[in-house]
């Protein structure tokens, strides 16, 4: 990711729905009044909108749109539909999500809207094609030789069957809400903004294929897409946030590949729900289908976030609060008996502070503060401590739990137990059927542990970052260099596909089947420590007092480097606050000592971004840390 240029505190606000230019705001962005909200009849005007170009398309559609912190507000099928989707990534491979086609529609159109929602902000408005370009081997797509997507493996995270993550039909209003299917990166699902401020998202599914953009060199004309598009009309991200405005290591993101309609949403027929068009459909767990609902205001509590009125109100800071705005992770001591509640409070204010001062990489204007979530967990995998800046994107507040886990876990000596004693995932393939899976999860240890020459692998308390378990977890070793071999905790290329990952996903996949096919489940995987998964793209650190791992610390929300930086920095900053009581771990212990296969390759522990500042000009800031 590329630094950016000036110094701001403020966080973008964005300007006007559709301007050419976002505006910086002010204290009152946190302040939320009922305009930052969609009606009812904008629900339906987004809906309409979708279904006329549909009609001049001679598509059949269904549809759905969701406020900021993912509460589903209509899902409209229109009569003729189809009623599954298949997934693929049209690879040709099978095992893991691949060629299950046993879904109903509904789940992918949400999918796609709380994608649109999630990761955008007021500062940068992203798609599910976004997501596609960033999730894949490479970045940009075939382009060898280059590493994997900067966030490869986000797209299982919000997932059904987390902890976090919160359901329509017992807490209300309050988020931030579960996905169906994770994030999507099959193009159709967009943000929607109203006087610049992000309130939403739509996503689209006709042509019953849940996909992704794996050639981003061409132009699609997908129809999908095209028809979130007229939705979206008068709800248009501003211009200057657009994805195609922000960079990236010399890259340009992709918004959507065409905007060409067929129909004139302006002039588009009032929404119905008479049986020839279509009409609302219920969906347990997100939608009642009795009527099209109004969205929630971010920052009301009655949307699960507002502004902290504690310890972290000093840093501009939200927390999440449940339906009796009672905040929902306070700050506390370990479970284990080992970090103390001054300590997880420092750890979270140390980084909000970096976060604050830090410059944002995916985010405009130029100069804007990092917007990220900072999540603190004990040994059980506990969240001690969670608060967020104010227009952090709502997909990292699970990523950033998700995060600390993963360095977490790994780190233990119990890890290799832990994971080795999980049921394998249970593939299906097309109808449902069983499909042979890539690996059991003592197979995975075992070849971790001949790939990285260490017999004790994952049980010999290794501190191991996000970045590492990362670099480990990619079809390519070294990331992105065609022709080598896969990370031990990949599918091999020729079988891989973002939907069919290696152990991130097995370790979620019988729960995300699970919850798709009706049968709840209390967690993701199993593993106590880490009920909503794992993530494995940086942003995470164990935390240490001596050589004993006490927790984790993990950020999500603005740019890899940043959140490598956010964490480690944060935690060394605290130490010094503390006393040196708790601090990172040891340089001895840390992963970044191995050089798997001796092949002079080493794993990274963290990355920290140069001129990371926007108050300073200092260089190498985690160096001697």
């Amino acid at each position: 990711w590329v630094a950016v240029a000036s110094f701001a505190l403020l966080n973008s606000c964005g300007g006007g729905g559709g301007s050419d230019n976002a505006q910086s705001c002010t204290g009152s962005c946190s302040t939320p009044s009922a305009s930052d909200a969609l009606t009812v009849s904008e629900v339906q005007r987004v809906i309409a909108q979708a279904v006329a170009e549909a009609a001049a398309r001679n598509q059949k559609a269904t549809i759905a749109v969701a406020d900021r912190v993912g509460n589903i507000l209509g899902v409209y099928r229109m009569t003729g539909a189809k009623t599954f989707f298949r997934i693929s990534s049209n690879k040709g491979i099978s095992g893991g999500l691949e060629n299950i086609d046993i879904l109903p529609d509904t789940l992918a159109a949400i999918s796609k809207a709380v994608t649109g929602a999630y990761l955008s902000s007021n500062g940068n408005a992203f798609s599910s094609r976004t997501a596609s370009q960033i999730v894949q081997e490479n970045f940009n797509p075939r382009e060898s030789n280059g590493p994997s997507g900067p966030l490869y493996g986000v797209q299982f995270s919000q997932l059904s069957c987390s902890d976090l993550m919160r359901r329509a039909d017992d807490h209300g209003t309050v988020g931030p809400k579960r996905s169906p299917l994770g994030l999507s990166a099959d193009p159709g699902g967009l943000p929607l903004y109203k006087n610049g401020k992000l309130v939403g998202g739509s996503g689209v599914i006709a042509d019953g294929i849940y996909s992704l953009d794996a050639d981003i060199t061409d132009i699609d004309q997908d129809v999908d897409e095209l028809i979130a598009v007229a939705g979206m009309r008068g709800f248009d991200a501003p211009t200057d946030i657009r994805a195609e405005r922000i960079t990236a290591d010399g890259r340009t993101f992709r918004f959507v590949d065409s905007e060409t309609l067929l129909s004139n949403p302006s002039q588009s027929p009032p929404f119905s729900t008479s049986p020839t068009v279509g009409g609302l459909v219920a969906v347990t767990g997100y939608f009642d289908g009795a009527g099209v609902r109004a969205g929630v205001a971010f920052g009301d509590p009655a949307s699960g976030y507002r502004p902290d009125a504690g310890v972290f109100a000093a840093q501009n800071a939200f927390v999440l609060v449940d339906s009796a705005n009672q905040v929902r992770y306070p700050i506390k001591a370990g479970t284990d008996g080992f970090l103390t509640s001054t300590e997880v409070q420092t750890l979270v204010t140390e980084g909000l502070k970096i976060a604050n001062r830090a410059r944002a990489q995916i985010r405009r204007p130029l100069g804007s503060s990092a917007q990220v979530t900072v999540s603190i967990v004990d040994t059980n995998g506990e969240i001690l401590g969670l608060a967020r800046t104010f227009d952090a994107p709502i997909f990292g507040t699970d990523v950033a739990v998700q995060k600390a886990r993963t360095a977490l876990l790994f780190s233990r000596t119990t890890a290799a137990a832990e994971i080795s004693a999980l049921p394998p995932p249970d593939y299906l393939g097309a109808g449902g059927s069983s499909v042979a899976r890539f690996r059991t999860f003592p197979e995975y240890i075992g070849f971790a542990r001949q790939f990285m020459g260490d017999p004790q692998l994952f049980a010999n308390g290794k501190a191991f970052s996000n970045r590492a378990i990362g670099n480990l977890s990619r079809p390519m070793f070294p990331d992105g260099i065609a022709q080598t071999e896969p990370g031990p905790l990949s599918t091999p290329y020729n079988n891989w596909s973002p939907f069919h990952l290696g152990l991130q996903l097995d370790l979620v996949y019988n729960g995300i089947v699970a919850v798709a096919t009706g049968a709840p489940t209390p967690d993701c995987t199993g593993l106590s420590r880490a009920k909503n998964g794992i993530q494995i793209f940086p942003g995470s650190v164990p935390i240490y007092r001596g050589d004993k791992l006490i927790g984790a610390i993990g950020v999500s929300g603005d740019g890899v480097d940043q959140d490598d930086m956010i964490s480690f920095l944060g935690l060394a900053n605290a130490s010094r606050a503390l006393g040196g009581s708790i601090a990172n771990a040891p340089r001895a212990m840390r992963a970044d000592n191995y050089e798997p296969r001796g092949i002079g390759t080493r794993l990274r522990y963290v990355q920290c971004p140069q001129a990371p500042f926007n108050d300073s000009s200092e260089q190498n800031v985690c160096e001697g840390q």
